[in-house]
């Protein structure tokens, strides 16, 4: 009897799982594999992680009973054979919990063997290979591994892993049937990983077309870098599953670090008000002592600060000092779409109302108002500053503005001849959002509707990006909405308001509308199962702070036909943020394929 025929056996199959995933990765593309991957996945959710997300590689688990079989395995498969290998903290940690073994017992290496597309794209296969030698009490390990494939995934890389980015495509995942199924942070690459399982439809899917998901059940979402927030809360997804190795002192040490929440806020803006963003750079580590000296700092206490930051993502520390990371530098004040008034602003009067939040849920009434005096807007009129502040810190989410000069109904509205269109923003703010839209249509004309202080700022934008000639800024109320327009604009507008509110809105909108007249309304939306949600969030800032909410999406419906018109459908935007597209009820319904679905 012989001992070396199983594991030749056993070996072979690997390799032939090993050849396999390399054929898979050379052939598909992220275009057309997501669909395969996510059943239903169409339209905005699958431009954005297609745009967002590249098909990286395809993961699996081999078992090999030593190095020299592993690189024969390699060879076999015409892949390079002596290439590093890192350790695999995230799979090792899955395979001690799965089979309640001592991860110092499981020596799992991770090694990644470059493979080409069809086109020259940059790919690999993914293999985490556990030695387990003849007769080894690991054996029983790799038989049920092998079987039911656990490690097995499709990796995608995210290009641009900002963490609200981040957070928003695991949110489209999740809409379409991905759950959480683990993930982690490995040191050794500063890389983070997040694992869904795949939808049972995509398994049916596979069964009917063997070629289509090749038994992947498993989707991994690679981000560079240190992003454990995002991790922490894909781990506490509701549907995660609970394993008995999350002992009794998580929750305490979870709500320690949840009780923290002010000091990252105050953190970040003391990082932007210093100017320390805009005189750190992302390629060069900097000494303290060199950083304090233009900002006029303390030096102990500043690298106490950037200690804090290192563990945020804000900066990294090495051993030259600190160096600026791409989230850190949104912080920057003269930077491309920076986020440094939003910090300014919700760590400043933002940050002083929530100290009164009880005050709102005992109420029902804005803290802000009760702790000065006076609604936010009219506070902000009267400080120059702080009302220009509002007004950029509105504009630095103007990502969530990218798709809507694409919308069917803006696209349809510059085709038309041949008399331009007129898009009117009503509140329109700096002009950011209008001049996206003129932009990218120079035959449309613009109206933006805005109070005094702030139509000056609208003019300037608007000027500055040569639009201003197609743009009439007129200053004015809600009741002032100009009548005539083609399509009209309410962008994070009605959430400010009670429903009544929103109402009167509404019908100032409705009277100025001609029959053929759009009106699309930019919003986030409340989950309706109670998923994660940014809308979550900022339903409890409206409270504290505007008197406003969000709303669902059939609450909009609700408010809309109470005035008169329909909602027709609704798409996803970035940062959580989705576009409701109304007309008036009993106006034909325009061929819109975007507009129907784009759950909420």
């Amino acid at each position: 009897m012989t001992t070396t025929l199983p594991d030749e056996t056993l070996l072979r199959d690997d390799t032939a799982c090993l050849r396999e995933a390399v054929r898979f990765v050379r052939e598909h593309d992220s275009a057309a594999l997501l669909p395969l991957l996510l059943p239903g996945l169409a339209g905005p959710d699958l431009r954005a992680l297609a745009e967002h997300c590249r098909f990286a590689h395809a993961g699996l688990l081999l078992f090999p009973p030593d190095a020299d079989g592993l690189r024969a395995q390699l060879a076999d498969c015409g892949l390079a054979v002596d290439i590093p290998s890192h350790p695999s903290v995230v799979v090792r940690e899955r395979l001690a919990r799965r089979h309640r073994r001592d991860p110092a017992e499981l020596d799992v290496r991770i090694l990644r063997p470059r493979v080409e597309g069809r086109d020259g794209e940059r790919r690999a296969v993914e293999v985490f290979a556990l030695t387990v030698p003849p007769h080894s009490d690991l054996e029983p390990i790799a038989a049920d591994e092998r079987i039911r494939r656990h490690e097995a995934h499709l990796a995608f890389e995210v290009e641009h892993p900002e963490p609200l980015a981040l957070r928003g495509l695991c949110a489209i995942l999740d809409r379409h049937g991905a759950r959480p199924d683990g993930g982690g942070y490995n040191p050794h690459e500063d890389g983070t990983v997040l694992y869904f399982t795949l939808p049972a439809e995509a398994e049916a899917e596979a069964e009917a077309d063997t070629d289509a998901a090749c038994d992947y059940r498993r989707l991994e979402l690679y981000a560079r870098g240190d992003h454990r927030d995002t991790l922490a809360a894909h781990l506490d997804h509701p549907d995660r599953d609970h394993h008995p190795r999350h002992d009794a002192r998580q929750p305490a040490e979870t709500l320690l670090h949840l009780f923290t929440g002010a000091w990252t806020t105050q953190a970040l803006a003391t990082f932007a008000r210093l100017g320390l963003p805009d005189v750190m750079d992302t390629r060069t580590a900097h000494r303290t002592e060199d950083l304090a000296r233009p900002t006029g700092t303390h030096p102990r206490s500043l690298a106490t600060l950037l200690r804090y930051l290192a563990m945020l993502g804000a900066v990294v520390e090495e051993q030259e000092g600190f160096r600026l990371t791409e989230l850190g530098a949104l912080l920057r004040a003269d930077t491309p779409g920076s986020m440094r008034p939003l910090a300014l602003m919700y760590a400043g009067p933002f940050y002083r109302s929530f100290g009164a939040l009880d005050h709102s849920v005992r109420t029902g009434q804005p803290a802000f108002d009760h702790l000065f005096g006076e609604n936010h807007f009219d506070h902000f009129v009267r400080d120059p500053e702080l009302a220009a502040l509002f007004d950029r810190s509105m504009a630095a989410s103007s990502r969530m503005f990218q798709p809507l000069p694409a919308h069917p109904v803006i696209t349809a509205a510059a085709a038309r001849v041949p008399e331009p269109a007129t898009v009117v923003d009503i509140a329109g703010g700096n002009g950011e959002l209008l001049g996206r839209i003129l932009t990218a249509h120079p035959r449309l004309r613009g109206i933006l509707l805005e109070r005094p202080h702030a139509v000056q700022a609208a003019r300037r934008l608007l000027d500055a990006t040569g639009c201003g000639r197609r743009c009439d800024c007129r200053a004015g109320d809600f009741a002032d909405v100009p009548s005539g327009g083609d399509v009209y604009l309410l962008s994070r507008v009605l959430h400010d308001w009670d429903d009544d509110r929103c109402r009167e809105i509404l019908r100032h909108c409705v009277r100025a509308m001609p029959a053929h007249a759009d009106l699309l309304v930019v919003e986030r939306l409340l989950p309706g199962d109670g998923s994660p949600s940014l809308a979550t969030a900022w339903d409890l800032h409206m409270l504290c702070n505007v008197g406003g909410r969000e709303r669902r999406a059939d609450h909009y419906a609700r408010l809309l036909a109470d005035v008169g018109l329909q909602l027709v459908g609704r798409r996803p935007l970035p940062l959580d943020a989705h576009v409701l597209h109304a007309r008036k009820a009993g106006a034909p319904d325009p061929a819109d394929p975007w507009s129907r679905g784009g759950g909420a």
